[in-house]
């Protein structure tokens, strides 16, 4: 059993954007791992495991636009399942 069962993986496009910032408070108000948050001012790409994909959407919302979202059930999928 997975302790964080979605891979949500997603691309912000705005202006101003910081990989740091970004990084910074998604590990300090959201429980999950693996998180990775590259790229430039203009565009980042979010890659997290957590319970509540759903959250991680809505706070990447308030910074620009969102698009590329793909959400995986990593439980379903280590069973063989589609995830």
């Amino acid at each position: 059993m997975l302790e964080f069962k979605y891979d949500t993986q997603l691309l912000i496009e705005g202006k101003n954007l910081s990989e740091d910032d970004i990084d910074e408070y998604i590990k300090s108000h959201f429980e999950g791992d693996s998180l990775l948050a590259v790229g430039d001012e203009n565009l980042i790409k979010i890659h997290f495991h957590t319970n509540k994909p759903w959250e991680i959407l809505e706070y990447c919302s308030t910074l620009g636009e969102i698009f590329d979202i793909v959400v995986e059930d990593m439980d379903r999928q280590s069973k063989g399942l589609q995830g």
